[in-house]
């Protein structure tokens, strides 16, 4: 988790305490993100193999406060504690984290930082806890700088650095400092998009997708057998990754194409058609694995059902885990719940489901 050594931009020796360290206390609440065109597969160092797009949630998120001072030796000093209890290897991690910033933010290297996490929903169950926290975590940061050095004056400025700063510790965390929709990573069919941060695209999606609800199935909230960083690991060696990428780029400008004009079928065939491809691409890895469970499928199977009688617009999306994302416009919200209580709640696990839609954004608490 190092900075690119061929960006170096934000590279600012200045930002550097030269009197007294100051201390302080700031708090953002960062929303998960669901990815619709995956990023599977990633370039030294977390660069996409192929861009993404997501929908921006708002009841799934994680909200993390940094209290931060003078380092008493050495710094960075990190406490971290998840959900009220101490958290040896997230305290590691985001040591090592805020090490590899230290061209970024040499004031880290003076400082000690105590770090209270916690999210709406389970962690490492495959609902994107790392993007979310990591775009807190980097939103926090970012709000050290501008407070005490009165740098990054413009929102643009300040997402965007946020968003390449959390891509660093999470690549999908880059979409996760926006609201709405976000592409992450360079693509011909969105100027402005790049590999080194996420760029938001509201303002070309057509207001229905701006309202998309979004029904989270827990079919099992436990903790995955295989990270997601393992799976992006083991698609260096997949023989079908090349075809993969090329896929992903191509969907994203066709999702792109119906996003704008409000064409639910093709968004609902690209959708469906992606979150096939990431478990395929599981499911084809040396070693091979399955993240999907039966009741993943008894709920897909349904849905194509309801889909087809009822001729509503819903279609499902998965993360890298066994839940399943129930995507459908506001408009048809009373049905799709009378569904999911009738028909699918069987299939799911003692957590039941999140009842999330398209959010506005992270959001600054103190």
């Amino acid at each position: 988790m190092i900075h690119d050594p061929s960006v170096n931009y934000y590279d600012n020796p200045q930002l550097k305490f030269t009197g007294e360290v100051p201390s302080g206390k700031v708090v953002w609440r960062s929303p998960s993100n669901i990815a619709l065109v995956k990023y599977w597969g990633k370039k030294p160092v977390q660069l996409p193999q192929n861009p993404s797009i997501s929908f921006t949630l708002s009841k799934s998120f994680t909200e993390t406060s940094v209290e931060y001072g003078k380092a008493d030796n050495e710094g960075p000093e990190v406490t971290f504690i998840f959900g009220n209890k101490p958290d040896k290897i997230f305290q590691q991690k985001t040591g090592s984290f805020f090490k590899s910033l230290f061209g970024i933010f040499p004031f880290v290297s003076q400082m000690k930082f105590k770090i209270r996490s916690q999210n709406t929903f389970p962690h490492s169950a495959g609902i994107a806890s790392s993007a979310s926290g990591m775009a807190a975590l980097a939103l926090a940061v970012c709000s050290i700088e501008k407070e005490h050095f009165g740098t990054l004056s413009s929102d643009e400025a300040f997402y965007r650095k946020a968003s390449y700063i959390a891509r660093l510790g999470s690549g999908s965390a880059a979409r996760s400092t926006y609201g709405g929709v976000v592409i992450w990573g360079k693509t011909d069919a969105m100027k402005g998009t790049s590999d080194l941060y996420g760029y938001p695209v509201d303002k070309w999606v057509h207001h229905d997708f701006l309202t998309y609800r979004d029904t989270i199935l827990l079919v099992d909230a436990g903790q995955k057998k295989v990270s997601s960083r393992t799976g992006h690991g083991l698609m260096k060696h997949n023989p079908f990754a090349r075809p993969r990428f090329k896929q992903a780029g191509q969907h994203i400008m066709q999702l792109l194409q119906a996003m704008n004009s409000g064409d639910m079928d093709t968004f609902i065939n690209i959708t469906e058609s992606e979150a096939l491809s990431l478990h395929a691409m599981m499911m084809t890895s040396n070693p091979y694995y399955i993240l999907m469970k039966p009741n993943t499928l008894n709920i897909i199977e349904r849905i194509f059902d309801f889909r087809k009688t009822k001729n509503i617009p819903v279609c499902f999306t998965l993360d890298a885990g066994p839940n399943v994302h129930l995507l459908y416009p506001d408009e048809h919200r009373r049905q799709v719940k009378y569904f999911i209580n009738n028909d699918l709640q069987p299939f799911l696990g003692a957590n039941g489901y999140i009842d999330d839609k398209v959010g506005l954004g992270p959001k600054k608490l103190a």
